[in-house]
């Protein structure tokens, strides 16, 4: 790889690894997701400090990466609350669909960094979030193979 695509290693700590890529949307998080990044952060701190004891480059390397990347985050973070009682699907709330097996699913619109779709967690970037977003109780959406009806929207 050329080393123009290279971060240069700090402090002697191994061979840089390319930085991780930052999403070029904005950084909107949750309360939690602040919380949860915060503590990537910290933890890769600890991490890279037990990493230098035991002069592990590799390690240090692979930390570093990570560790620029959850700084960049943290800092770009701008934490958007709900509101208390939401009238439509934003960015913080929880929206339950019923789909026409009256099966229901929920969703909470969240940040990127803390989007987990197999814990109902989505990106608000995503498809899926993008096509909730603004909608209201009883508006239908577009969902897999079958329609689904908005129930619910919960902070």
């Amino acid at each position: 790889m050329s080393r123009a695509f290279m971060k240069e290693a700090e402090d002697g700590e191994g061979e840089a690894l390319p930085d991780r890529v930052i999403s070029p949307h904005p950084n909107f998080v949750t309360a939690r997701g602040l919380a949860l990044l915060e503590t990537r952060r910290r933890e890769l701190e600890t991490a890279r400090a037990e990493a230098r004891a035991a002069e592990d480059n590799a390690a240090l390397a692979t930390i570093g990466r990570d560790l620029r990347y959850f700084q960049a985050r943290c800092e770009s973070a701008r934490v958007v609350e709900p509101a208390a009682q939401p009238d439509a699907a934003r960015f913080g709330v929880q929206v339950t669909l019923v789909g026409a097996d009256g099966r229901e699913r929920r969703f909470r619109i969240v940040g990127e960094d803390e989007a987990d779709p197999a814990h109902g967690l989505l990106s608000y970037v995503s498809p899926l979030a993008r096509a909730l977003l603004g909608l209201h109780s009883g508006d239908p959406v577009d969902f897999g193979p079958e329609p689904a009806t908005i129930v619910r929207l919960e902070r």
